[in-house]
């Protein structure tokens, strides 16, 4: 009797040994999780913060962009448009272009050769140029006809610009060299009308040809921005 109650203590004692070793063992793998979290949230933070400082700078050069565009056309008698918020360049196509036609008219070969330094001069400027990724010619219809129809339109547009000022006529030459590297050529159909003043659709203001700029790692920084914004 008195081994079988010694067996019993015996079994009990290491049972209780058992336990305790095994709650430790578990304390320290949720301590090393635990541990591991901080890291992480430590490390995810300082990211943050550098994908800020990195936002803030990029939007501080297209402000200024934006500012110095603003100065060197405000005063044009070019009868050109800068949008505030993107320093898009917006020009009726008029100027360019018969209606319903992509050959460049006569006279907007001077347009062009006037227009076209002074915004590179802005555009490609010392402190500038490093941080822009693309320069885009972007043409644009109204809604008469098809899209396919506009979107060709607007393409072959866009396109005679392009090929005009990088073609042998153009007296800059030494300002092809940088748009070859940069430029690219977009139609955009129908897909981004515009609207008077009344807010109402405007066929006149949908006929139009831009000149955009992107800068680099901005669509990164764009969704990256909105990820932050979400947090």
């Amino acid at each position: 009797m008195i081994n079988k109650y010694q067996r019993l203590f015996k079994d009990e004692q290491e049972e209780n040994h058992f336990w305790p070793s095994f709650t430790d063992l578990l304390t320290s793998i949720l301590l090393c999780f635990v541990l591991i979290f901080i890291s992480m949230m430590v490390i995810k933070s300082i990211q943050i913060e550098e994908m800020k400082e990195t936002i803030d700078q990029i939007m501080g050069v297209r402000s200024e962009l934006v500012k110095d565009l603003n100065a060197e056309f405000q005063d044009s008698t070019l009868g050109i448009e800068v949008d505030e918020k993107t320093g898009a360049i917006i020009f009726d196509t008029e100027i360019l272009f018969e209606y319903d036609g992509a050959e460049l008219k006569d006279d907007s070969f001077q347009f062009l050769d006037e227009f076209v330094p002074k915004y590179l001069d802005v555009l490609l400027a010392s402190g500038y140029e490093e941080y822009i990724s693309e320069i885009i010619i972007e043409g644009h219809a109204d809604r008469t006809d098809g899209y396919l129809y506009n979107l060709k339109l607007s393409q072959d547009r866009a396109y005679s610009v392009a090929e005009y000022i990088l073609g042998d006529e153009f007296p800059y030459k030494n300002i092809q060299d940088h748009l070859q590297e940069k430029l690219t050529v977009n139609g955009k159909s129908f897909s981004d009308g515009r609207t008077d003043e009344n807010g109402d659709y405007s066929p006149e203001a949908s006929r139009r040809v831009e000149f955009k700029f992107r800068l680099k790692d901005e669509e990164i920084l764009d969704k990256t921005m909105e990820i932050l914004e979400g947090n």
